[in-house]
């Protein structure tokens, strides 16, 4: 759902990598030496995706700052 201050909607994107990363759990969990090839081609685009995906996102809250860059992690 948008943010109360019209931001994007999330739900969707964020339902897909979460099913996503429960997938790598049950496939790690389950996957013995040495790891299917192709699955390891679909995790390294699916991060490669997140990276982006990240990237993107980081700037485009970062226009709305005061100083047009995203803040440092509190952790």
């Amino acid at each position: 759902m948008p943010d109360e201050a019209g931001g994007p909607v999330l739900d969707t994107t964020l339902a897909e990598w979460l099913k996503a990363r429960e997938e790598t759990r049950r496939h790690l969990a389950t996957a013995g030496p040495p790891l299917d090839a192709d699955w390891v081609q679909l995790l390294a685009d699916l991060l490669a995706t997140e990276r982006s995906w990240q990237s993107q996102y980081t700037d485009l809250v970062a226009l709305g700052s005061r100083d047009g860059r995203f803040p440092r992690s509190n952790r």
